[in-house]
């Protein structure tokens, strides 16, 4: 009777620990996850899984599709970073930042962990501008007798999101327009539409690939990553330097400029995504962007600080 009882009690501990690793593994990052799976079999079963799951999405399930991760190069199954679908505020470079990858689907983590405040920054960071009105249409893809769009958001023409594009700056519909989500000004708010995979190169490191066909003109992604000053982008770019000098490094800090009408003064947008960002991240960001052009899109209704997204160039047509 009495060894009936251990074992019961034994079982139920071995349970109670399967049940804990299942929540807390997830949060780790792939170093601490490595060593942890080195412990016990238990552990090492439940990280294997998790590096699966990971290898799976890198989005986290927060896009339409998976985004896997392919390595046929070295034993590193996957890059480890914060997921974001949208640019969010700069957040200090003392505070850890914690978010759940690969969890048991049959496990629900609940978002509002302590372990974590990135959910509490998540989102779009523009701000509705007071006093300032979005569009009032019902369908924002009717056309005038002219050929026009009726919707005053737009600022090209309806061939943006099916054909090649000439323009390096867009307007969408914004938060004081009446329409929804599923508006067709909206497109780039709604996340990645394609499929992509993310492949470890041997000279490049990991890179972004279409897993599907995608014609000129049409819409990848959006640079997702913190929005920073350009006094914390000068400092965070110094950091870098002398990180990479030092060890392996490459960092995801893009800057756009965009040169007033009055060719006085020059605005900078500073995204860095190295420590949080989206699929963008693994894309050539330089200057020669290979066969993907950069556009800075405004939303309607809000304030000046503007959205980065990549399309298709139309030099590969």
């Amino acid at each position: 009777m009495f060894q009936e009882s251990k074992k019961i009690c034994s079982r139920t501990a071995e349970e109670e620990l399967f049940e804990c690793a299942e929540l807390v593994l997830p949060w780790l990052p792939l170093s601490d996850l490595a060593s942890m799976s080195s412990t016990c079999k238990s552990l090492r079963q439940i990280a294997k899984a998790i590096t699966t799951r990971r290898i799976f999405d890198a989005s986290r399930s927060l896009e339409k599709h998976p985004i896997p991760f392919i390595n046929t190069v070295d034993a590193q199954p996957y890059s480890y970073f914060i997921y974001t679908p949208s640019q969010i505020l700069g957040l200090p470079d003392s505070s850890p930042i914690y978010q759940p990858w690969g969890s048991n689907p049959k496990i629900p983590i609940s978002n509002s962990c302590p372990m974590t405040d990135l959910n509490l920054t998540i989102g779009l960071v523009s701000s509705v501008v007071e006093n300032c009105s979005g569009c009032v249409c019902k369908n924002c893809s009717r056309v005038t007798k002219d050929g026009d769009l009726e919707c005053p958001c737009w600022s090209i023409q309806p061939e943006l999101m099916g054909s090649c594009l000439v323009s390096e700056m867009m307007t969408e519909c914004g938060s004081s327009c009446v329409c929804g989500l599923d508006c067709a000004n909206r497109l780039t708010q709604q996340g990645v539409s394609v499929r992509l995979k993310i492949v470890k190169h041997r000279r490049k490191g990991w890179g972004v690939e279409a897993a599907q066909f995608i014609g000129c003109g049409k819409f990848i992604c959006e640079y997702a990553g913190e929005l920073l000053t350009t006094e914390e982008a000068r400092k965070r770019q110094q950091k870098y330097d002398e990180l990479s000098s030092s060890v392996h490094f490459s960092s995801a800090l893009l800057v756009v400029r965009e040169h007033l009408p009055s060719g006085k003064a020059c605005m900078r947008v500073n995204i860095d995504a190295t420590r949080v960002g989206n699929i963008a991240r693994f894309i050539n960001h330089s200057c020669d962007g290979g066969n993907l052009m950069t556009v800075l899109v405004r939303s309607s209704g809000m304030e000046s600080c503007g959205r980065v997204l990549f399309k298709k160039a139309t030099r590969t047509c």
